[in-house]
């Protein structure tokens, strides 16, 4: 069996609910900001009986997007940012379980009844081969996904088709499950560990090279945790690797440099953005206070003007003048690596 028919069999057949997975990659309740739950509240309980990821996907500023959701399963993140896109946006969920599609389409008269319009649909395909699905090109303004791409066996294909169905300046934002190492084949095909999003894992670095070659300059970590594995059984044949759930945003902006570059710029969060009145936060490095001037590298001062943030920000500096390169812009492991001051000071990385 190959890894594709294992997830089908194994998120289509073996799980009955999120309660017998054996990791705790899923996010429960409680990692939840309380304007999300009021939306988790609004989506039918069938639907949300079968959620399966590790993150709820739902970046800021999504009022009238058009969103892509691959790997959207029951539904489940799709219906919640229907919400926040509204009755002007759109949001097309791509799955391939035939199961998990039965349930996200069975309740979408259902939603449209609860939100007072329909703005979703869902689109049985492989997102390792987006091009069958007649979606036109740069049409996106947002690209979700939620704990998927670790259960594709051609990844790149995915970055590679993300990047060319995002409008420039649009954004890849996804939450999915690292390993701290290059796992062996006989894990990466155990049908357990690729159920449980574990086999498929990507090795951080090589996930970090493979967003960068198929266009997305500069990945940004936003949130990540350290996974842990239920099943005992399991967890002594994947030993000693470690995996972290973590969620990065990738943009679609040409030209992004490959380290983070001083040009003396800065930026001024205006506020305004719901949900962000006090501060917005890009990554974890950049959490920046309305109202106070944060310095920026080249890449952040872009990645803010040329995408839909822009309105929020007034934006200080040009491009005449080098100053080098930021502190810290390594190479070591991205995860853990928050600081209190750096993302209060306005240092770049």
């Amino acid at each position: 069996m190959n890894i594709q028919d294992n997830v089908k069999d194994y998120y289509g057949k073996v799980l009955n609910t999120s309660a017998d997975l054996q990791t705790d990659a899923c996010c429960t309740i409680a990692d939840t900001p309380s304007y999300l739950r009021a939306l988790l509240a609004n989506i039918h309980p069938d639907v949300r009986a079968k959620y399966y990821g590790c993150g709820l996907i739902a970046p800021l500023a999504l009022e009238g997007a058009r969103i892509l959701d691959l790997g959207s399963g029951s539904g489940q993140d799709a219906y919640a940012l229907a919400q926040l896109a509204g009755a002007t946006g759109d949001v097309i969920g791509v799955d391939m379980t035939p199961e998990q599609l039965t349930v996200a389409r069975d309740h979408l008269d259902w939603h449209a009844d609860r939100f007072g319009y329909a703005n979703v649909r869902f689109l049985e395909g492989d997102i390792e081969r987006l091009g069958g699905l007649d979606l036109e090109p740069a049409s996106f303004d947002v690209i979700v996904s939620n704990c998927v791409i670790n259960l594709v066996e051609e990844k790149e294909a995915v970055f590679s088709a993300a990047h060319a169905l995002l409008k420039p300046g649009g954004e890849f934002y996804f939450s999915d499950v690292y390993a701290d190492r290059r796992l062996g084949e006989d894990l990466r095909k155990d049908p357990a560990a690729q159920g449980e999003c574990l086999g498929g894992a990507l090795y951080w670095n090589d996930f970090l090279n493979m967003a960068k070659r198929a266009g997305f300059a500069d990945p940004r970590l936003v949130t990540d945790r350290p996974l842990a594995i239920n099943n005992a059984e399991l967890r002594e044949k994947l030993s000693p690797a470690q995996f972290h759930s973590a969620t990065f945003r990738l943009f679609r902006i040409d030209g992004l440099e490959p380290a983070c570059e001083d040009y003396g710029q800065a930026v001024v969060y205006k506020g305004g953005l719901a949900q962000s009145e006090k501060s917005f936060a890009l990554d974890n490095h950049h959490i920046i206070e309305k109202g106070r001037v944060f310095a920026v590298c080249g890449n952040t001062f872009r990645m803010l003007k040329e995408s839909r943030f822009a309105p929020w920000f007034d934006f200080i500096g040009d491009w005449s003048t080098h100053y080098g390169i930021f502190p810290g812009c390594g190479t070591s492991s991205p995860f853990g690596q928050e600081s209190e001051e750096i993302a209060s000071s306005g240092g770049c990385c």
